[in-house]
């Protein structure tokens, strides 16, 4: 059965300086926020984030860890909404590094790292300033930019419901990234409003199997803000 954890903070706990991440999540939905206000609190530094939206909501996400200067760099597809929040000043200094990707892009390299599949080519990005310094091939008289996998030494994900072996439902839109990164990542780790008994949650309903978490924590249903 995976490890449950009493708090946030024991499940995060390990996390080192310089780890990638990747944090599910689609504007508010889905995202492991009391995962991330405990990782904000452990100080880890160096980290590099792979998410969807970078700053999208001033205090919500990984901007904490943004203004705590815990994040080197940071791969998405939407930096964000907001002018002058922590990831466009840092950004603007130099002290922050931001990839930008089309979304299909972002989330077929973790699918395809998640899935050992060594990359592939994509007609999206040709011509672009995306497409700089990535290998090029004509395939049918059309040109390709090869796309290498997305992969992360942690994933942290927000789910609705787990059981004690792990097996992961969502509930609606939270369904986003979560079930591709958990797959993608060495240590998955998972935050859920409840935890069931095995056989509890319908087999059509697990979106990510219980072989891909490795560790659950159980934090109800105040953090649903979004």
């Amino acid at each position: 059965m995976v490890k449950v954890y009493p708090s946030p903070g024991g499940a995060v706990a390990g996390i080192p300086d310089g780890a990638s991440i990747m944090v599910g999540g689609f504007g508010g939905s889905g995202v492991p926020e009391a995962l991330l206000a405990a990782l904000a609190e452990t100080g880890a530094k160096r980290l590099t984030f792979i998410n969807n939206n970078a700053g999208l909501m001033e205090g919500g996400g990984i901007e904490t860890l943004v203004r705590n200067r815990q994040v080197q760099k940071v791969i998405c597809t939407f930096p964000g909404q907001r002018k002058q929040g922590a990831v466009e000043e840092q950004f603007l200094r130099g002290e922050v590094d931001i990839e930008t990707l089309p979304q299909g892009t972002f989330i077929e390299r973790i699918r395809a790292g998640g899935a050992g599949i060594g990359g592939f080519y994509t007609t999206v990005a040709v011509g672009t300033p995306l497409a700089e310094g990535k290998e090029r091939r004509i395939i049918d008289g059309r040109e390709y930019v090869l796309e290498l996998p997305l992969h992360a030494d942690f994933a942290l994900v927000r789910a609705h419901r787990a059981d004690r072996f792990g097996n992961l439902a969502y509930r609606y839109a939270a369904c986003n990234f979560n079930p591709t990164m958990a797959a993608a990542a060495d240590v998955t780790i998972a935050e859920v409003a409840e935890l069931v008994e095995p056989g509890e949650i319908p087999p059509d309903q697990v979106r990510t199997p219980g072989i891909y978490v490795d560790r659950l924590v159980v934090v109800g249903y105040s953090w649903d803000v979004h």
